[in-house]
């Protein structure tokens, strides 16, 4: 997946000096969890803060309608079963959400101890950790309804397949969930930060999902190579599709495939799955392009693997970039130095055609437009990361019953109900959705998108 780096292994020094005078559990402990878990008198005097407002504003924020007060008064009353079962029934990924969910501006910033002079809300996020860390089920909390006789077929499983094949797996029904990658879990298991996700939380998770039973997950299975959605509708009674965006955008510019550029997504899956940290191609000097947490995902982790200078570029200001205040302040934190109004121009190559550097220009706004203003500023660099977004692989969709699927604005058009154009053909996550393509906001159209297979399904009998 790296081999657009591979040049680095023999001549960045400071690929040569992490090797040799960082070891392995050194190189480890840069990725413990970025914020530590609470034990239980910190739970006890945080959820004491809750006022478990009727209506409250933190429930109607989160896009998978989580009880917020009712399980913090779990947590109060040392129900932790009671707080963790109320999560789970609105966010069977609630573990992996409670630690990656952008709590900032989403049930935290509706907090209304926001508003008062404690100026602090309560931390929602390190709450709902607490309970589904500490909820020692020892069962599956939710049972299988009866037996229905119906399979449905799952493409991906990212959170959003794998929500929906929970909620259809609690109806009744069968599910089979084919994925591309070698393992399941999709932006869980290959695209957060190590520090956010760590160790094995992904597949603990899944294997506590699979524990209701009916689900079936196939690896190593791509759409389009492996399986076909011809096949799918022939042999299923609904097809889900959750295959994310899978193709990285382009910057436009001559050289983009030199030696030296990847884009952010392959290096943070290589460095999400690596046993040795210290063999990843690590340059003296990186450039990330983006303004997204993706961005600020790959700047903070090769600056934590060591890379010595660390320069994050974007072309318009801090102010428009979608990546939260808080995601910009770790950055700043490691020491990553952010480059707002700067737009790529030309990447540099040295005399073997490997990046030596990225050539940008300084920018401005004119009458709503961005404009180039001539200042010209080179950054050196060995390896360029491209997080500018991910787009949808428009070759699933070139051939068969798939061309039948309507695409708008680079997404599957679907319906309220989350139905595609295809008749029993269903879409939910990153490949519908615009913003800012939450893990939270793919669990919401997973399990959404299953309330609607088993009403159309039961409409049909």
């Amino acid at each position: 997946m790296l081999e657009a780096l591979k040049h680095l292994a023999s001549t960045s020094a400071a690929s040569a000096s992490a090797s040799n005078s960082a070891g392995q559990t050194e190189l480890l402990n840069r990725f413990n969890d970025l914020q530590p878990p609470l034990n239980a008198r910190q739970a006890a005097l945080e959820s004491a803060r809750c006022l478990y407002c009727y209506d409250a504003p933190c429930t109607r924020i989160c896009p998978t309608e989580i009880d917020v007060p009712s399980f913090i008064q779990n947590i109060a009353s040392g129900n932790l079963q009671g707080a963790a079962t109320g999560i789970l029934q609105q966010n069977i990924l609630g573990a992996s959400c409670s630690r990656v969910c952008p709590t900032e501006i989403l049930c935290e910033h509706a907090c209304v101890r926001n508003h008062d002079s404690e100026a602090a809300p309560v931390r929602i996020g390190l709450l709902q950790r607490y309970a589904l860390d500490h909820a020692g089920f020892t069962s599956h909390p939710f049972q299988r309804a009866a037996a229905t006789g119906k399979t449905i077929a799952i493409v991906g499983a990212g959170p959003a397949g794998l929500a929906c094949a929970h909620q259809l797996a609690m109806h009744g029904h069968d599910v089979v969930i084919y994925e591309s990658q070698a393992k399941a879990g999709g932006l869980n298991e290959y695209g957060i930060a190590r520090y956010k996700l760590v160790q094995d939380t992904a597949q603990r998770e899944i294997e506590f999902l699979l524990g209701i039973g009916g689900i079936r997950i196939l690896c190593n299975q791509t759409l389009g190579q492996h399986i076909h959605l011809n096949d799918l509708r022939r042999d299923y009674d609904a097809v889900f599709l959750a295959i994310g965006l899978g193709s990285s955008r382009r910057l436009g510019l001559a050289e983009e495939d030199a030696p030296g550029m990847l884009a952010a997504v392959d290096y943070i899956a290589e460095l999400r799955q690596s046993q040795d940290l210290s063999g990843l191609a690590l340059p003296a000097q990186c450039v990330v392009i983006g303004a997204g947490n993706t961005a600020i995902d790959m700047a903070v982790q090769i600056s934590r693997l060591g890379a010595e200078q660390v320069t994050l570029v974007y072309r318009r200001g801090a102010q428009q970039m979608s990546a939260t205040a808080h995601e910009q302040s770790i950055a700043r934190d490691h020491q990553v130095r952010i480059m707002t109004w700067q737009q790529p121009q030309q990447v540099l190559l040295n005399a073997q055609g490997q990046v030596s550097g990225l050539r940008v220009v300084q920018t401005r706004e004119h009458a709503g437009r961005l404009i180039a203003d001539g200042v010209v500023t080179d950054i050196p660099a060995q390896a360029i990361f491209k997080a500018i977004g991910q787009t949808l692989d428009t070759q699933t969709f070139s051939a068969g019953d798939a061309r039948d699927i309507r695409i708008e604005h680079d997404k599957i058009r679907v319906d309220a109900q989350y139905r595609t154009s295809l008749d029993g053909v269903y879409a939910g996550g990153d490949c519908i959705a615009a913003g800012q393509d939450l893990t939270v906001q793919a669990v919401q159209h997973g399990k959404l998108a299953a309330l609607a297979i088993h009403s159309d399904l039961n409409a049909k009998v």
